[in-house]
């Protein structure tokens, strides 16, 4: 990347964090770190998505200070901390996993339903997302255990049936992959989320597409 375009994509950072701290509350709380999310996870280009999601880590991480009482803003930290570590990669990228694991778990402390147990949902994708000892702390085990939980609290909704089915695939669980992804494509509607689902339901139907495959090589 040229330092003109890195100095851009600072630049629109800075843009983004003063956009939401200029409309106070009612644009950093839980509706608009969700909505500012799947803005960038699924309408930025892939080069910006970085610097992006820092940005809203950042004001995440003052409202959870603001409020640490507060489940749900907690586990939007974490479900940010965590996209933000992907777009990163690398071992750089560890340290934000960890910051993620520890609001998440924070969350289900408070409450282990909060968004339909969402904290079990996105605990569950980390741990199986994180390499494992000696490096980090992915568990396979740990990662089932949690996309169960999140399943019995929610077991139609469509992030924890792509968490689990995507889990699944990485398994070789082919068939039971495909159940849970079929049930995610058939998920209910999010009030309020519809850039959020359709992002989700178009990397639903990516993975469906890889599974076809695998299955069909049977």
């Amino acid at each position: 990347m040229t330092f003109t375009r890195r100095l851009t994509l600072s630049l629109e950072a800075w843009s983004l964090l003063g956009l939401l701290l200029w409309g106070g509350c009612a644009l950093a709380d839980v509706a608009g770190l969700q909505q500012e999310w799947a803005r960038i996870m699924y309408q930025l280009p892939a080069d910006a998505r970085e610097d992006a999601m820092a940005t809203l880590a950042d004001l995440a991480g003052q409202e959870a200070a603001a409020d640490p009482d507060d489940a749900e803003l907690l586990i939007w930290r974490g479900i940010i901390l965590s996209t933000y570590a992907g777009e990163k990669g690398g071992l750089g990228a560890l340290g934000l996993a960890k910051e993620a694991r520890a609001s998440l778990e924070e969350a289900l402390e408070l409450d282990e339903t909060a968004l339909q147990g969402s904290a079990y949902t996105s605990l569950g994708s980390l741990y199986y997302k994180v390499p494992g000892w000696p490096i980090g702390f992915g568990s396979d085990k740990k990662a089932r255990q949690y996309l169960e939980q999140a399943l019995a609290l929610n077991p139609n909704g469509i992030d924890p049936n792509f968490f689990m089915g995507e889990f699944l695939y990485e398994q070789g669980e082919y068939q039971a992959a495909m159940r849970h992804l079929q049930a995610a494509l058939q998920a209910p509607d999010r009030p309020g989320r519809a850039v959020a689902d359709e992002g989700r339901r178009q990397e639903i139907r990516e993975l469906v597409e890889k599974l076809d495959g695998r299955l069909a090589a049977r």
